[in-house]
């Protein structure tokens, strides 16, 4: 398991990229970030399918979050107001709305500012779909 948190997010797509950036630079979190197609998925504890389906925060125990859940581990660790945010997401009722708002972007990223064709997920993990089980 990694000494410390990891975000893993989706690099072959611009609007994934693009927003890992901008949050990395704004909120300046506790944690590696790298896209999965080059981190080591094996070590991390996470399966290929499952980096392509939704981002993904791997903390230094090997516990996984993904998709809202993730963002608001990556809120938590960036501290202040933005982890009250973030502490706010793991909560009922705005985890729920979190997870329906993260998946509905999610299965349109390739049409927001900044998404491409790439960006497209694959049918298999597009709208309505779970994650595998591992």
């Amino acid at each position: 398991m990694p000494p410390h948190s990891v975000l893993v997010y989706d690099g072959d797509c611009a609007f994934c990229t693009t927003s890992v950036a901008f949050l990395v630079r704004r909120l300046r979190p506790n944690c590696t970030v790298t896209p999965w197609q080059f981190a080591d998925l094996d070590g991390l504890g996470v399966t290929r399918q499952r980096a392509q389906h939704e981002v993904l925060w791997v903390s230094p125990v090997g516990a996984v979050y993904g998709g809202a859940q993730a963002v608001a581990k990556l809120l938590l660790s960036a501290g202040g107001l933005w982890a009250w945010l973030g502490g706010s997401l793991t909560l009922p009722p705005l985890r729920w709305i979190a997870f329906g708002v993260y998946r509905l972007v999610a299965a349109n990223r390739d049409r927001l500012p900044g998404g491409s064709p790439a960006c497209a997920l694959p049918a298999d993990r597009g709208p309505g779909a779970r994650p595998p089980r591992e």
